[in-house]
């Protein structure tokens, strides 16, 4: 009987990623495997089939000969199963782990749990107000993490006397598993791959050997944080299995904002309102900083929108001593609710105006006669 094709067997087309390969191979063989189809022959031959398929096409090189040739540029031993030599790592182990850790409770060759293993990382998210970040800030926050339990002291048993050696795979913490044409080491089903099971539980852990506990930690600020800045804390995460290094802590900053300032970076911004006097006149302004105020000269003619920078008021760098800049818009206010004096005036200061007093005017108006011109 002539053999299918092996991308109609998984089906996928032959653009197919290594990526939809892997899925499709491990929708069939976990339908069709011989321990959820116990005497089904039928089922067996298409676990084969697929398994044949994936294992040629999930290997660059006999996937290229494949296109190329067709069957016979992937020759196949005796047993149907072409020169697959084992599990190993990726390609066709990784599916394999897989599938027998659906079926037993475990991936094949993981190794005892009874390793040390790291803690697990953790995120603290803060807000700080816009002061605090620009000058720095020492604060204290409270942390739940997982913590070795302080009755059994990672043990997870009541004494030492209450864990024994786990008599289905002899402490090793693998059970090794004959399926059909393959042998494959799973994780022990009785003790889930420590090698040891606990007759009494320890009270306070239950046997997991660790508890959550809340910690209060002392945060230091650095100056010149923004938004999205995160600080380690190494060490402060949850803490390890079986001795292993506790993780680490981020703190993740919010800077909340401010009624006055807008940062950009290291810069400052800010918009501050003058009379139509004082703009045609020129003054001295008063100005908010960060550290109170600063003397800002207006010189006479400003128009409106027009920046002054004042160096150095802005916020500091994180990483070395400059500061930025605040850069001061002034917006000119034109003034409402005139008294009939006021109107007066403005009317005679109208009446002696020329085109030299208005120079934006005339260059608008002489565009405009260029226009119709």
């Amino acid at each position: 009987m002539a053999k299918r094709d092996y991308y109609e067997v998984l089906g996928v087309s032959n653009s197919a990623s290594e990526d939809e390969l892997k899925k499709a191979y491990r929708k069939i063989a976990l339908k069709y495997h011989p321990d959820r189809n116990p005497g089904d022959q039928s089922a067996e031959e298409k676990f084969k089939e697929a398994t044949e398929a994936y294992e040629v096409l999930s290997d660059s090189g006999k996937r290229s000969r494949y296109d190329r040739f067709g069957h016979a540029g992937v020759g196949q031993s005796p047993d149907g199963m072409g020169d697959f030599s084992g599990f190993g790592t990726g390609g066709l182990g990784d599916v394999f782990n897989d599938i027998f850790g659906e079926f037993f409770g475990g991936a094949p060759g993981r190794g005892s749990r009874t390793r040390a293993s790291r803690g697990s990382d953790l995120q603290y998210n803060l807000e700080i107000s816009f002061e605090e970040a620009a000058f720095g800030h020492t604060t204290e926050i409270d942390v739940p993490r997982m913590e070795i339990c302080g009755q059994c002291g990672g043990l997870g048993a009541r004494s030492s006397k209450d864990v024994e050696v786990c008599g289905v795979c002899q402490g090793t913490g693998q059970q090794r598993v004959q399926q059909g044409f393959f042998s494959v080491a799973t994780t022990c089903g009785r003790c889930r791959g420590e090698g040891k099971v606990i007759r009494t539980p320890c009270p306070i852990c239950h046997g997991s050997t660790r508890v959550k506990k809340t910690k209060r930690i002392r945060v230091n600020i650095p100056a010149g944080v923004d938004n999205d800045s995160r600080i380690k804390l190494s060490g402060e995460g949850e803490q390890g299995y079986n001795g292993g290094p506790p993780g680490d802590l981020y703190i993740a900053l919010r800077i909340q904002s401010h009624p006055i300032f807008e940062r950009i970076e290291n810069d400052l911004y800010c918009e501050v309102p003058i009379s139509f006097a004082h703009a045609a006149l020129g003054t001295e302004l008063e100005v908010p900083t960060l550290e109170g105020t600063a003397r800002l000269k207006v010189p006479s003619g400003s128009q409106t929108h027009r920046v002054f920078r004042l160096r150095n008021k802005g916020i500091v760098h994180l990483r070395g001593n400059r500061r930025g800049d605040l850069h001061v818009r002034i917006i000119v206010e034109t003034p409402s609710h005139l008294t009939s004096r006021q109107k007066e005036i403005l009317e005679e200061f109208e009446s002696l105006s020329n085109e030299g007093s208005h120079p934006l005017h005339s260059k608008f108006m002489d565009k405009i006669k260029g226009l119709f011109s």
